[in-house]
């Protein structure tokens, strides 16, 4: 008996042994079940909301992600310069440095960036690998930049101006390809407003990120950077394929299908291919490619009232930059008055952004004009009462005017324009807002720092972009708006 007890113990030991291994195991799996979760739920949660409406089904889903990823990567690069250039000195020396940055930078890209539209326009095939290339030169132009930082060299800047045109490069593209992948019952102003608010929030969750990075030190928000726009380099080419459909591409399909149609259906698909045909018959009679000038008012005169805009944007963050770090808002320190001002601005893009995704007016025009009018009224009251709060607020209605006006030019110029020459027009449109931006922020840099004064330069520069524009654009409305239904 004692041996048969003896026999049994290990039998026993072993037994309880495995049960605590058993334990122990499901442990560590609910353990990682409940570290999982959240990250799984959250990836589904963005998933669900990206490919919401349909968005899934025609691909925007995806461009919006990219778009997110796009925003990511920028916010890094953009943290780790302004901790350069700006952060690093005194206001002084600072003013310097940042007019330098805008010469050697921003010069170069008005020359630059006209050159983009028509090379993109020559590349129907190759949409997806534009973007994909535009994510993988910043990847490695960020790597060069955080060399420039640990260094002090001067390959700074010209890196700086190639992530600037490579990134207006992708953005070129994107709103090139948002009408290729737009989704039933989704108007061009509501698609634009998704994909920007992608955008926006990954900036949001990005923007301390990339601080605490900084924390780390300065070279880790573009280490950051680099691995993002890797991410988003691989992450182009998961775009629908109708991406890169070629013009006619669709004639084909129309042609291919007819023999399956009866009747009516037959009948207008047999019209529209015959328009189409004429349309490029004439289109190869006419070598001269249209222009931003030949495609009606709406667009020239929403560039111009978005150049406005853009204008009071360089203007205030330069101004305010500068103002604030030398007279703080009452009772906070200079970083706290600079962090309250670009939390208003971006509140207020993010929430421009999202009215843009519901609104359904169908006259971009008249948003435009409404908004213009909001922010030179609110400029107005902030220079004649200039306080803490008023500055606040004029952030936050230019931040919101801007996103709102800038995606209805956008829907204007997808309506408007040809799209053989629509990517031209995208970047041209591009270079001329990124001029009154520079315009603006160079005479925001020059300005005596004084509140009240530098508040009514920012009235009367609204004031002279809404002025000049308000009766074409209330005219196109008129007459736009039976003729084109789906336009907001």
């Amino acid at each position: 008996m004692k041996h048969v007890a003896t026999a049994k113990s290990p039998q026993r030991s072993v037994g309880v042994g495995g049960g605590g291994a058993g334990r122990v195991r499901g442990t560590v799996r609910s353990v990682g079940r409940a570290l999982h979760l959240p990250v799984t739920g959250t990836a589904r949660g963005i998933r669900k909301a990206t490919h919401a409406h349909g968005a899934g089904e025609s691909g925007l889903g995806k461009l919006i992600e990219l778009h997110a990823v796009n925003g990511a990567g920028d916010v890094m690069i953009t943290v780790a310069l302004a901790s350069t250039v700006f952060f690093s000195v005194p206001t002084d020396e600072a003013r310097g440095r940042v007019a330098l940055y805008l010469a050697i930078t921003m010069a170069p890209f008005t020359v630059l960036a006209p050159v983009i539209g028509p090379l993109l326009d020559r590349l129907p095939h190759g949409r997806r690998a534009a973007m994909a290339a535009a994510m993988l030169a910043r990847a490695l132009l960020a790597l060069i930049i955080s060399g420039a930082v640990a260094s002090g060299g001067l390959e700074l800047y010209p890196a700086a101006l190639g992530v600037l045109v490579a990134s207006k490069a992708y953005g070129v593209v994107r709103s090139a390809v948002v009408p290729r992948l737009l989704p039933p019952r989704f108007s061009l102003v509501k698609a634009n407003s998704r994909v920007t608010l992608a955008g926006l929030l990954a900036t949001g969750v990005a923007a301390p990120v990339g601080a605490g990075l900084h924390a780390v030190g300065d070279p880790w928000p573009l280490y950051g950077a680099f691995v993002i726009f890797v991410a988003g380099t691989f992450l182009s080419f998961t775009l629908p394929p109708k991406v890169d459909s070629a013009k006619g591409e669709d004639v084909a399909l129309l042609a291919a299908d007819e023999e399956h149609l009866h009747g009516p259906l037959r009948r207008e698909a047999r019209e529209a291919k015959e328009a189409r045909a004429a349309r490029d018959a004439k289109n190869a009679r006419e070598p001269k490619r249209p222009g931003l000038r030949t495609v009606g008012p709406a667009v020239t005169h929403a560039l111009g009232a978005n150049a406005a805009l853009r204008c009071l944007s360089g203007f205030l963050i330069f101004f305010l930059a500068f103002l604030l770090r030398e007279h703080p808002l009452t009772g906070e320190s200079a970083a706290v008055s600079l962090g309250i001002v670009g939390v208003a601005a971006g509140t207020g893009n993010a929430l421009g952004t999202a009215v843009g995704s519901w609104l359904r007016s169908r006259a971009p025009e008249i948003i435009i004009v409404t908004v213009v009018a909001v922010v030179l009224g609110t400029a107005v009251v902030a220079a004649l009462f200039f306080g803490a709060f008023l500055v606040a607020v004029l952030a936050a209605v230019a931040g919101f005017a801007q996103a709102l006006a800038k995606l209805c030019l956008d829907a204007l110029i997808q309506r408007d324009v040809p799209e053989q020459v629509r990517s031209s027009a995208f970047a041209r449109s591009e270079t001329l807002l990124q001029m009154g931006w520079v315009f603006g922020g160079a005479v925001g840099i020059v300005m005596p720092l004084n509140g009240t004064l530098g508040l009514l330069v920012a009235a009367a520069i609204v004031a002279v972009g809404w002025l000049t524009t308000l009766r074409g654009l209330l005219a196109s409305a008129r007459h736009g708006t039976r003729a084109r239904p789906r336009v907001a």
